[in-house]
């Protein structure tokens, strides 16, 4: 055994099938593309969601829903987290640029505290808005919760 013996096993490899090599190959001619039409000629390439000249499935199927122009959409920041942030790099305040530093929210986000988990330390957390049970967490900490325009 050496490595100039090693082959493939048997009926492992095939030969791709070579189009368009004259008329004794058998696939000469019309190269396996049949008579006239766009399919038969170099370049075409079918639409996305062609089906063969029926109405697609995307212009049967009705228009529905609204997407309403003025709704605000707020990045959620949970108070265990704001927690975890204020006791890891000791803070006092919290707000947009501080969460933005450390890559909780981007910087045109709104964001809103939501009350879930517990706050320990004593903060002054501003953001541009509130749930009522953030809010009560806040102050029954000792904290202030600033709503920002």
């Amino acid at each position: 055994m050496n490595l100039s013996n090693l082959t493939p096993a048997k009926g492992s490899v095939k030969n791709r099938k070579r189009i368009g090599r004259g008329t004794g190959s058998g696939r000469g001619g019309t190269s396996t593309r049949g008579h006239k039409g766009a399919k038969s000629r170099s370049g075409y390439s079918k639409k996305s969601g062609f089906e063969g000249g029926q109405m697609p499935l995307q212009r049967r199927v009705p228009k529905f829903g609204f997407n309403n122009p003025d709704k605000v959409i707020f990045k959620p920041i949970n108070l265990d987290i704001i927690n975890n942030l204020a006791t890891e790099k000791k803070l006092s305040l919290v707000d947009d640029k501080v969460l933005l530093e450390n890559g909780l929210v981007a910087k045109s986000d709104k964001i809103k505290v939501l009350g879930r988990g517990e706050l320990k330390a004593k903060l002054e957390i501003k953001a541009h808005s509130f749930s009522e049970s953030a809010v009560k967490a806040i102050e029954n900490a000792g904290g202030k919760a600033i709503k920002i325009a």
